[in-house]
């Protein structure tokens, strides 16, 4: 408990700290998570819309771990500051407690920016209880990364934007190999892991899922979610196309792509940075396969929030329209890291450049039309993590879903609801 305080004690000294009054300027302060190529970015941005903005100052707060429990911390203590970096998945719990300004008021009377600048879906993550809290960066969703040349040496063809999951099932089953004989398998078809962001896509392809979109019933019971997530199981358990936890031992799913031990990776635009300066294999990427309700991705973003807190929402207002102004998210996407939630740069050379990989990077976009915000309550974390739990022995193949997706388990989650 000493510890707790200490820490609390810290995290508010040092938030504090920087609460400097420059005369003549009106200061914000702006809190932001983000690697060295993020934060390579926001600091020349933020001294340019200082030059632009002479009247006012920007306070960058720079919170590489813990992000969220910090900001959990200064919520309580009243201590948001102005301007706020936020995903959906943890937002909903901010917007719930009205801790965000509505922006769809802000954004109505901006001269430049507009709703119709953003993709509907991206906008629809920040979209709660007839409020829009954020201003969205980017979209993030998963597409399908796959080694060209594993493809190529196995006589296997490229997958297509319309592949099924009985093509993608086959694919990955057919592209797992023993290469030297030893019983040992050296290649696997697909990745696999068990956290719901990357699980959740089998589910609502077949027209199933955990949360209803309308946030009001659990629907992991539904046939269709149960049959999901026992394919899912089967890729590692029963056809082992996808490696078990020993199996993958201390690597991540991204570094067994880059050793060419996987032949698909499932996951999202973040790996391209990366990928483009350490991989030496031709790689591509392709959407999700479909099942009966089609390719169904999960579509989340980050993006900019006001506290409600704040005594300074116009200058706030000021610096967000700044941020998501073509210019700046011109800048972001450049470094390869993000999917633009603004039309007009996804569309743009910047974020669709041939002669970087992915070959196919119009896929991030097609995949975002038929993508679908992630149901998020405000107890989203609790709820997921009680489904972990129930869903390890699956994932172990020590029991099917039938019976991990049981009536007590379903009463336990809608309590929490």
């Amino acid at each position: 408990m000493k510890k707790l305080k200490i820490y609390f004690t810290l995290i508010i000294l040092i938030f504090m700290s920087g609460c400097v009054k420059t005369p003549d300027k009106t200061v914000i302060r702006f809190t932001s998570w983000g690697s060295k190529s993020e934060i390579a970015v926001i600091k020349p941005l933020i001294k340019e819309f200082e030059r632009q903005n002479p009247d006012i100052a920007v306070e960058f707060i720079h919170t590489p771990k813990n992000y969220f429990q910090k900001l959990h911390l200064l919520a309580a203590s009243n201590l948001m500051p102005d301007v706020v970096f936020i995903n959906n998945i943890y937002g909903v719990l901010y917007a719930e407690n009205r801790l965000f300004l509505n922006l769809a008021e802000f954004i109505e009377k901006d001269p430049i920016l507009s709703e119709k600048n953003f993709f509907p879906e991206a906008l629809n993550t920040f979209k709660y209880k007839n409020m829009l809290y954020a201003v969205p960066r980017d979209i993030s969703n998963l597409v399908i990364y796959y080694n060209k040349e594993i493809f190529d040496k196995y006589g296997e063809p490229y997958p297509s934007k319309d592949w099924t999951f009985q093509e993608f099932t086959r694919t990955a089953r057919k592209l797992t190999k023993d290469t030297d004989n030893d019983g040992r398998t050296d290649i696997f078809g697909i990745s696999f892991r068990e956290e719901p962001l990357f699980w959740m896509p089998y589910l609502w392809s077949s027209g199933g899922g955990f949360i209803s979109r309308d946030l009001k019933e659990i629907i992991i019971d539904k046939p269709e979610s149960v049959n999901a997530l026992q394919m899912y199981s089967d890729l590692r358990n029963r056809y082992h196309a996808a490696p078990e936890k020993s199996e993958a031992g201390s690597a991540t799913m991204a570094q067994l792509f880059m050793r060419g031990k996987l032949a698909m990776h499932l996951s999202g635009r973040w790996f391209v940075p990366i990928y483009r300066k350490t991989i030496d294999f031709n790689w591509d990427i392709t959407k999700f396969p479909a099942g009966k309700a089609g390719s169904i991705v999960g579509c989340n973003s980050s993006g900019w929030a006001i506290s409600s807190r704040t005594k300074h929402p116009d200058e706030s207002w000021r610096f967000i329209s700044f941020l998501a102004g073509k210019n700046s998210i011109t800048k972001f996407t450049r470094s390869g890291l993000i999917t633009p939630a603004r039309v007009d740069v996804a569309y743009s050379r910047v974020f669709l450049d041939k002669k970087l990989p992915p070959g196919n990077g119009e896929i991030f976009i097609e995949a975002a039309k038929s993508s679908i915000a992630t149901p998020v309550t405000e107890n989203y974390r609790e709820l997921t993590d009680i489904l972990d739990n129930a869903l390890e022995p699956v994932w172990a193949g020590k029991v099917p879903a039938r019976e991990a997706i049981n009536d007590k388990l379903i009463r336990k989650l809608e309590s929490k609801l």
